[in-house]
């Protein structure tokens, strides 16, 4: 397989838009397919034209079957992968049924062998098998639908499997959990590449949360309890209310009428999260839009989400996504940011 690189610019070249190519295998789940077309499709520039290209392609084009009473005819092999600049591969029902050994279908290997190095790879809810049969999850942090985590750790030991979140990217790999994953993951992707004003709006024309909250965790099944009388959504609204201010559990627990025990318990049931992690979450997005449609110094951005410091900000947002604050600004404005608007450094300065 070709080696992986950081994800490619959000255009081909000379401003041609960003290629995605969707690899479909007999048995796709129409709805994944969908997602993708639908998604990217909205992705567009301030002058209304299309900021991707999506195509789809199969190793045998004709009628594929699908998991509905409808079949797909797909027109185009998969040459067109030696030119994309994402790669995306949704699951197929033949995901499903446990593996003794990790196996490839020949005409799937071949394939992806015809993917460029440098172009991004995604894999939504089981199609994450495909991509770690192939080798290009080993050593990776990835995950896959929760009822199958278990099988890809076992037939995959050198993957690093994460079942409880919604979806991974690690060095222009990725990986979402679930069917409506896909949905997160292709917004993350077109956030990247253009910045949350451009991802806002393609989830606002989808009518779905540009962000969820949480993992996997929050809809595994659990056991039948009785009725709650309370819950932790009071408190959450509370702190996004208060993110420039430190927050407390005691404060949370108080708002939401509970125990701190009760409340931790409560809230991670709920949330898929400890309340520290979800507000430190919630600080990291809140910082990510104020320096993507801001000028002002990282130092005052931390100081509106909670962070205090530069350097607080700066610790929380390399360990989330990498990179600096102004390093994160500094390709968001480039990429789908406020054109024109001036750059600062920690220190409020213009940076050479």
């Amino acid at each position: 397989m070709p080696d992986q690189h950081p994800a490619p610019s959000a255009f081909s070249s000379a401003g041609d838009p960003h290629r995605v190519a969707v690899l479909v295998r007999d048995g796709l789940l129409t709805m994944e397919l969908g997602i993708v077309h639908r998604l990217f499709g909205q992705a567009l520039s301030p002058a209304g034209e299309p900021l991707y290209e999506v195509l789809t392609c199969t190793p045998d084009p004709g009628d594929l079957r699908t998991d509905a009473d409808v079949t797909v005819h797909v027109a185009q092999g998969t040459d067109l992968l030696a030119e994309a600049d994402t790669v995306i591969v949704p699951a197929s029902d033949e995901d499903y049924t446990p593996r003794a050994a990790p196996r490839l279908a020949p005409a799937t290997a071949k394939a992806l062998h015809r993917i460029r190095p440098g172009a991004r790879v995604a894999s939504i809810c089981t199609g994450s098998f495909v991509l770690a049969a192939a080798g290009l999850l080993d050593g990776k942090r990835a995950t896959t639908h929760w009822r199958s985590a278990a099988d890809l750790q076992r037939l995959h030991p050198r993957v690093r499997v994460d079942p409880d979140v919604l979806y991974t990217d690690d060095g222009g790999v990725l990986t979402a959990a679930g069917v409506a994953s896909g949905i997160d993951l292709c917004l993350h992707m077109i956030r990247a590449d253009h910045g949350s004003r451009v991802a806002n709006e393609v989830a606002r024309g989808t009518v779905v949360p540009p962000h969820r909250d949480g993992g996997q965790a929050q809809y595994i099944p659990l056991p039948v309890t009785p009725p709650r009388r309370s819950s932790t959504e009071p408190a959450r609204t509370w702190a996004l209310e208060h993110l420039d201010r430190p927050v407390s559990l005691r404060e949370l627990a108080d708002r939401a009428g509970m125990s701190t025990r009760t409340f931790s318990r409560r809230f991670r049931e709920e949330a898929g999260q400890t309340p520290v992690q979800w507000l430190t979450g919630q600080r990291v997005d809140r910082a990510r839009r104020l320096l993507e449609e801001t000028d002002l110094p990282v130092d005052r951005v931390a100081a509106a989400v909670g962070f205090g410091t530069a350097v607080s900000l700066r610790q929380h947002l390399h360990a989330a996504l990498g990179v600096s604050p102004s390093a994160y600004r500094a390709t968001f404005r480039g990429a789908g940011g406020p054109r024109g608007a001036a750059v600062t450094d920690a220190d409020g300065r213009r940076p050479a």
